[in-house]
């Protein structure tokens, strides 16, 4: 095979001269005679519309995965603080006044911006040319939702963007320009988003041409979402500014109440018919590394440990650079000084509940406390967090079968070195110190142990559903320092559940209500059949239970705790609340004891989230190099910035 290398078409993805030349470097593999580059002479090609198809897919990966833009969405909510080893990225991000504030230089919230508009051009480029080329429009309905799902955002994340890149508006710009106008918020969501989500929907197949390609109900679930987020745009309960400003009128005269109709009514399309994707019958297994790619995940970044090219990142020591999966490695603790009995027992291994340990990120106590309060009916704190770190110094080479450890009793490989208890146990003696980790112990138990709601930022529990996994370990440790093999999630079909919920108790109405529509997920939740915390088989049905205490009026609180307690820690909190503006009530304050392992003692920060916030600024370095006067370039970056 031969490698065709291609770049995003460099003088074709600018709004300003100097815009994107260093998001440009991307490489993708064709069976084809080698090239550096391709011109816009090339989409004339099949082959070159191929290849345009091909990086819109790859360009998943720059976004999903990348560890700062995750940083970005992540810390500053209710989800995640920073971590002991966090820098300013992650300070400045958690508004809590320990870093600063949010600028128009931050680079973590420069990534949407810097990724998408590219493969936004790479698709006008396919959609203007495809015909002529004799492309079906079942692949060209691919470009149309990609540029509308990258539009959706921006949008969510800038507010009003251009959609005029130097050749129009949606138009394969060709030109190099250095002027730009940014529409409105109305502007983006009728011109670039819905109708081509609209055709999307039409024209896409209803099961995937290639695993992981997009189809009918992908579409239908980015379309559900905007119309639900444009609703609340619309309707605007907090009075948060927009910018551009512009009236919270829509230009076809239709009222936010129409708009969450339309998310309900397309949502509930998509549960009726679900082509090939189904919920999974446990919610472990959603996320269970072997069952990557499984019916439930509609989109994802992709990823794989058979090929570094086509992973994106190198497979045994890795950086955090672009279109690597290092998300994870920022929210996991540093499990690997846990040393007992003068060994270090849980040592980097390539396995779900291990991995490389940054310890950029941390959950707050109120995530254990109030989020996952129910940890014994519902099974997703269980499949969702790495509650217990097992002993596997044999796979690092030391052949010592059995280690003293708490309590002075033995622990052999595979044994619970370090336990987060599920209930409070004020029992807990902290004063042995755990071996170094600042754990403590309990009569009769062999693990050290800490109180969820004791955790540090030093240690707590990681994110075993984005965790490592690996199939080539060998036996031992693996390659815990390579950039991750696995797919990122970007569209599961359970979401279809919670978009109609979320639309019903915004006044749609059709033939399940909320209640009913977020039952189904918690019905799921309550079925077990394995418990990750104590890694063991449990077979277990408390469906009847978790519905039975699902309020009768849900509120729109409790579709955001629904939401956090299925997508915990998937880099999609930042747009929830912001959607329903509500980021400066629910993420106002946390609590978590210091960076010292030993310190259990919680505080409670709190943060300033201003109305500006809930947009992010527009790159500094892209502002600068616009051909505009100093007032205009104030003028076209978000207030506050």
């Amino acid at each position: 095979m031969k490698n065709l290398k291609f770049k995003h078409i460099t003088s074709s993805i600018l709004l300003t001269g100097a815009l994107f030349l260093g998001s440009c470097s991307e490489d993708f593999v064709l069976d084809e005679t080698p090239r550096s580059s391709f011109t816009p002479d090339f989409f004339s090609t099949e082959l070159g519309v191929q290849g345009g198809i091909t990086s819109l897919y790859e360009r998943l990966r720059h976004l999903y995965g990348q560890p700062y833009h995750y940083n970005s969405l992540e810390t500053g909510t209710d989800e995640y603080t920073y971590g002991q080893s966090a820098d300013n990225n992650f300070l400045d991000a958690d508004l809590s006044g320990v870093g600063g504030d949010i600028i128009a230089d931050t680079y973590t919230t420069s990534v949407i911006w810097n990724t998408v508009y590219p493969s936004i051009n790479t698709a006008s480029g396919i959609i203007e040319n495809a015909a002529a080329v004799g492309i079906d429009p079942s692949v060209v309905a691919e470009a149309r939702f990609f540029r509308s799902f990258y539009y959706f955002l921006l949008v969510q994340t800038y507010g009003g963007v251009p959609l005029d890149l130097g050749s129009g508006e949606l138009a394969f710009n060709t030109s190099v320009v250095r002027t730009s106008v940014r529409n409105t918020v109305p502007e983006v969501y009728t011109k670039a988003i819905f109708p081509g989500l609209v055709e999307a929907v039409n024209d896409l197949p209803e099961s995937p041409r290639l695993t992981g390609t997009v189809t009918k109900n992908v579409a239908r679930l980015m379309l559900a979402k905007a119309y639900l987020t444009y609703g609340w745009w619309l309707e605007n309960p907090n009075n948060i500014p927009t910018y551009p400003e512009a009236p919270r009128t829509d230009p076809d005269g239709r009222d936010a109440q129409w708009y969450f109709q339309e998310a309900y009514d397309i949502a509930l399309t998509g549960i009726n018919n679900p082509g090939p994707y189904a919920l999974q019958e446990y919610f472990y297994d959603v996320h269970a590394g072997p069952n990557d790619r499984n019916s439930e995940m509609m989109l994802y970044a992709d990823r794989t440990e058979e090929s570094e090219i086509y992973n994106g990142g190198n497979l045994g020591w890795s950086g955090t650079d672009p279109g690597t999966n290092t998300s994870v490695w920022m929210v996991t603790s540093n499990y690997t000084t846990i040393n007992v009995d003068g060994v270090a027992a849980v040592q980097r291994e390539a396995g779900q509940s291990y991995g490389r340990p940054w310890t950029r990120m941390a959950p707050s106590i109120n995530v254990f406390e109030e989020t996952f309060a129910e940890k014994d009916l519902d099974s997703r704190y269980d499949g969702t967090f790495v509650s217990s770190y097992r002993g596997n110094w044999n796979l690092g080479g030391d052949p010592t079968p059995t280690l003293t450890a708490a309590n002075g009793l033995e622990i052999a490989p595979g044994d619970a070195v370090i336990s987060f208890l599920d209930e409070y146990d004020p029992a807990v003696d902290y004063s042995v110190n755990g071996g170094n980790i600042g754990a403590g112990e309990i009569p009769g138990r062999s693990d050290y142990v800490i109180n969820l709601n004791e955790i540090n930022r030093r240690f707590y529990p990681g994110l075993w559903k984005l965790g490592t996994y690996r199939t080539d370990n060998n036996g031992g440790l693996g390659s815990p320092n390579g950039a991750l093999t696995r797919p990122f999630p970007v569209a599961k079909f359970s979401e279809f559940y919670l978009v109609a919920a979320e639309a019903a108790v915004k006044g749609a109405s059709g033939a399940m209500s909320a209640r009913e529509l977020v039952n189904v997920l918690r019905a799921r939740a309550g079925k077990w059949r394995f418990d990750n915390g104590e890694q063991e088989e449990r077979i277990e049905d408390n469906s009847a239970a978790m519905t039975a205490a699902t309020p009768m009026t849900i509120d729109i609180d409790y579709i955001l705790a629904e939401r956090s307690r299925e997508y915990f820690g998937e880099g999609v909190r930042w747009f929830d609340l912001v959607r329903t503006q509500k980021w400066a009530e629910i993420a106002a304050s946390y609590s978590i004891a210091g960076n010292d392992a030993t310190d259990h003692s919680p505080q409670t920060f709190t943060r300033t989230i201003q109305d500006h916030h809930y947009l992010r600024p527009i790159p500094q370095s892209q502002i600068d190099d616009l051909d505009m006067t100093e007032a205009e370039k104030d003028a076209y970056q978000n207030p506050g910035y």
